[in-house]
């Protein structure tokens, strides 16, 4: 499972770069450029609560098999655009893949607890967000210099060519998982009633609820400042995509180290929800001190500390969901998670990007406006969250 993850991974940075490059090709819009960010979000967004009801419902292994061969497919079908009236396709292929990924991830996430012991849950997360991490710079340092020297054909059938390799690896797992009663089968044979039952499952379990928003909160400020990264990196260092590197390659160190700092210096499970309120909160402050240094290693260094504080977010939230959800309704609640951050990472996204289109506030006035919020949410988090996590907690004898 972990060789498929980090294979599929390097496949879908790898190629980011070279759909921009083919978008690029046929268009000189930057509005076309920005579209297809907003539809892989949305996609996602929009079909995760089928998902996670189809990753309940039928078997995880065969479904991320089934996935990874229909996103092999996607990508392929992109090599049919050779003209800009043949753009669109690239749109709903890339749509198509999303929706799959959409199934395919919380397939996997939902898994690992049944691959792993109680006492590796924690090791085997850090190690899946540790190649993330590691993918994600190689990937796209790997794509842009493959885009330019292969071509964007070879790029995507490559691309293509690592979904394969993953479905090999998955082919090779065993998997186990908890099925439905029967009694549950009939119940959710309509998808809305699963879906319906799922969302009663999470709002009726206030303890699962409160870390599966944990993403969401932060992405809600994160997406929006990863973004003016972009704008800092052109219009402020004026290091065009060199600075936008650095920068994205500090986020990706920083995602990978910081699970490893956070299980170091909190390594009691009982403590996770507050260290989630502490890392929104550290996370809001580094990018507040990256709003006022005009300075690039100044930068690099603040970034990589902003995400690593993300990091240990996404793997402590992550693996309690993991202990504390049922098999059944695992990937209903992971796939609601990832809807909560795609539409939080979407809106923050779009609403800077508006504020800088109509020049409301300069990007590193903004980029302080939304490190200061995000730090004001770590504190509201820290009193609200944390506090009926501890009330939870005396209940069920945690603490005393």
């Amino acid at each position: 499972m972990w060789a498929a993850q980090a294979i599929s991974n390097f496949g879908d940075w790898f190629g980011l770069l070279a759909l921009y490059a083919l978008i690029a090709k046929y268009s000189d819009s930057e509005f076309l450029l920005g579209l297809i960010i907003v539809v892989k979000m949305l996609s996602l967004a929009a079909f995760s609560p089928l998902a996670g009801f189809i990753t309940d419902r039928f078997n995880r292994r065969m479904l991320m098999l089934l996935c990874d061969g229909l996103r092999a497919l996607a990508v392929l079908g992109i090599l049919f655009v050779q003209s800009e009236s043949m753009l669109w396709l690239a749109y709903v292929l890339t749509s198509v893949q999303m929706m799959i990924s959409a199934v395919f991830e919380p397939a996997k996430t939902s898994s690992i607890p049944n691959v792993t012991s109680k006492e590796e849950l924690v090791n085997a997360n850090i190690i899946s967000t540790a190649t993330w991490s590691i993918i994600f710079t190689s990937g796209m340092a790997f794509g842009g210099f493959a885009t330019e020297w292969l071509g964007i054909e070879m790029v995507l059938i490559l691309d293509a060519f690592t979904y394969i390799v993953s479905g090999y690896f998955i082919y090779h797992a065993v998997i186990p998982q908890q099925e439905m009663s029967a009694e549950e089968k009939e119940k959710n044979r309509n998808p809305w009633n699963g879906i319906v039952d799922g969302a009663k499952y999470l709002i009726g379990n206030p303890h699962i609820l409160r870390p599966s928003i944990a993403k969401g909160t932060s992405s809600a400020f994160l997406g929006g400042l990863v973004y003016m990264l972009i704008i800092v990196s052109e219009e402020i260092l004026m290091m065009g995509s060199i600075g936008l590197g650095l920068l994205y390659a500090a986020r990706g160190m920083g995602t990978g180290i910081g699970p490893i700092i956070g299980r170091r210096l909190v390594s009691e499970e009982k403590d996770w929800i507050k260290l989630m309120g502490a890392a929104i909160g550290l996370a809001g402050i580094m990018y507040m001190i990256v709003g006022l240094t005009n300075i690039i290693w100044v930068m690099i260094l603040f970034v990589l500390l902003a995400h690593a504080a993300s990091g240990a977010n996404w793997v402590t939230s992550t693996v309690l969901l993991q202990k504390r959800t049922i098999d059944t309704f695992r990937g209903r609640v992971f796939s609601t998670e990832w809807l909560l951050f795609t539409i939080m990472n979407s809106i923050s996204v779009m609403i800077a990007s508006l504020v800088l289109e109509f020049e409301l506030v300069p990007v590193k006035t903004l980029m302080l406006i939304y490190g200061a919020v995000m730090a004001g949410a770590g504190i509201v988090w820290s009193l609200t969250i944390t506090r009926k996590e501890k009330v939870y907690q005396r209940e069920v004898g945690l603490i005393t």
